[in-house]
């Protein structure tokens, strides 16, 4: 990057990437220019590159686990962001202050919610333009690659966790050992749930006790839901799998009261049996990411209980190959881009 370009990896659709020098863009009112140190990349950076979100434009910038400094600050920002300061932006990036949901303090739930990388560019890039309201202050005890995944994967996981009905001693259950699943299973270890690992496999029980299981269930061997009821039942199970279709069945390795928590994405529909809901009184309910205070809160704990993302890295002229690597399910588990990483 010089003072007057830098570099930007942007997406075209149709799942085109390139790499292009951009001028240098100043930060408005309300504004921060980021340099990037690290992005993560996401499956939902495929919203992008790929398209197919309602209203998006192209060219644009992919990527939302952006963590870097602060190099010059706008009008009108709070004096809590300065220059220099190490900052993260995440998927949702803003809010409108006007809604309903803004009005009540919901911010994650903003009708009129920026998104990193669709509404405006993101951070496969060696700088960013931010809004304020998107920022996450990083702990310098943190590098960069390490903290990057966790502020889309991680936060959405802790959160699923944290808000969930789930207490302290109780069992809790993670279905799939990939980005989200994989730093599912040590949250659940270290918020005190006895932690039960779902993927299919006897080859992934290794790898789900070392993160933090305390039981393996494979589901190409017996049927999760009854090996869940001969554990006591789970209070919570938070399904990270893309495949809605192997959620459903989970239901009935609920106890009474318990909740499924979705936070993996995929196209089909969910289908679930009505009895299983209505004779338990369980739940489903779905956790999207969160708030940039609430990945803060995320980042102190994964400091205190040492919780990290097991990470491959590329240079930013790699990024293709990184998103091709990650959406043929071949990265083991998180692909980070290292831009300016220290």
């Amino acid at each position: 990057m010089s003072a007057a370009t830098y570099r930007a990896v942007q997406a075209l659709g149709g799942g085109k990437l390139e790499v292009v020098e951009r001028p240098l863009p100043k930060p408005g009112s309300g504004q921060v220019l980021v340099t990037i140190e690290a992005c993560g990349i996401c499956h939902t950076d495929a919203l992008t590159v790929e398209g197919g979100f309602p209203g998006l434009e192209y060219p644009r910038v992919p990527g939302h686990e952006v963590v870097g400094r602060i190099a010059v600050v706008g009008g009108q920002v709070s004096a809590r962001w300065k220059v220099g300061q190490r900052v993260g932006v995440g998927f949702l990036s803003g809010r409108c202050g006007e809604c309903e949901s803004c009005r009540r303090g919901d911010f994650v739930n903003c009708a009129s919610q920026p998104l990193t990388g669709i509404h405006f560019d993101g951070g496969y890039a060696e700088a960013m333009i931010a809004d304020q309201h998107g920022l996450v202050a990083i702990p310098e005890e943190f590098s960069a690659v390490d903290a990057a995944p966790l502020l889309c994967a991680g936060v959405t996981t802790f959160n699923a966790l944290r808000k969930s009905p789930a207490r302290q001693g109780e069992l809790v259950a993670i279905q799939g050992i990939g980005g989200l699943g994989h730093l599912g299973i040590q949250f659940a270890r270290h918020m005190g749930y006895r932690t039960v690992a779902i993927a299919r496999g006897a080859g992934k029980k290794a790898m789900a006790l070392e993160l933090g299981a305390h039981h393996y269930i494979d589901s190409a061997a017996q049927d999760p839901a009854k090996a869940l009821q001969a554990l006591g039942g789970a209070s919570v199970i938070v399904a990270t799998a893309s495949s809605p279709a192997s959620m459903g069945p989970l239901l009935e390795g609920l106890k009474s009261q318990g909740r499924l928590v979705i936070v993996g994405a995929g196209a089909e529909p969910l289908q679930v049996p009505v009895t299983s809901l209505l004779f338990g009184e369980r739940s489903i309910s779905g956790s999207n990411t969160g708030s940039p205070v609430e990945a803060e809160d995320m980042l102190n704990f994964s400091l205190l209980r040492d919780i990290r993302a097991r990470i491959e890295t590329l240079p930013l002229e790699r990024a293709a190959e990184g998103y091709a690597k990650m959406m043929s399910n071949e990265a083991r588990f998180r692909m980070v881009l290292t831009i300016g990483a220290k």
